[in-house]
């Protein structure tokens, strides 16, 4: 049965955005429209709104990639999710590897390097307070902040993986243990694993079967009128 990005949402299908990476330069940070950070909130208020910034943004990724797709219908099962990394150079290898080990975790979803045009989300780093994260930049696109200051605290494959955990639809657990990626920072500066588990790599297989007929269903509509 086909489900609406509302109803995976209420299944807990949707995400929370957070993350790390490895030092370098200052440069200076994006203005986020909003955001979901990597450190658990303290309020009921802030955890609501990281849960619909990161709403926001795997929609955002999804009706990219769904719009792309209607275009191509002939296109094979698994999906592509094109990424640029341009604005991130540092942190190129930890994207590299990310890339990597997800892309030999599941199977119904592919990550993809591209050109900025192609990019259903971005990579993009620099010094902010509220350390690494995902948005929305105010104008239907996502894109992962990766800090300086926070990369030199955390493992920075770690962190990129989990972020990109986030893109693919997975929530943070910040309770789990070392061995759950998405459990993110709560493990501690020491937990270097980056690999998902096997309930995460199949909750991911999960979400791109169900998640992306419904937003494909959404980009046929529009194309149609």
């Amino acid at each position: 049965m086909r489900k609406s990005l509302s109803s995976l949402a209420v299944l807990g299908l949707g995400l929370t955005m957070a993350g790390l990476g490895t030092a370098a330069p200052a440069a200076a940070s994006p203005v986020a429209e909003s955001h979901a950070g990597f450190v658990a909130k303290s309020s009921a208020s802030a955890a609501s709104a990281d849960s619909d910034a990161s709403r926001a943004f795997f929609q955002a990724v999804l009706k990219s990639v769904a719009e792309k797709r209607a275009a191509n219908p002939s296109a094979t099962a698994a999906v592509t999710v094109v990424y640029d990394a341009s604005r991130a150079p540092t942190f190129s290898a930890q994207i590299a590897r990310s890339t990597q080990i997800w892309n030999s975790s599941v199977s119904n979803v592919k990550l993809q390097s591209g050109s900025a045009s192609a990019a259903d989300f971005s990579y993009r780093e620099g010094n902010d307070s509220r350390g690494s994260y995902a948005s929305t930049d105010g104008h239907g696109s996502g894109y992962i902040f990766l800090d300086y200051r926070q990369n030199q605290q955390y493992d920075s494959t770690r962190v990129t993986a989990h972020e990109t955990g986030h893109v693919l639809g997975l929530p943070d657990h910040y309770s789990g243990p070392c061995s759950e990626l998405m459990s993110g920072g709560g493990p501690g500066t020491s937990c270097t694993n980056a690999i998902p588990n096997a309930t995460e790599r199949s909750r991911v297989n999960r979400l791109w079967v169900n998640g992306f007929a419904a937003a494909m269903d959404k980009a046929l509509e529009k194309s149609a009128r």
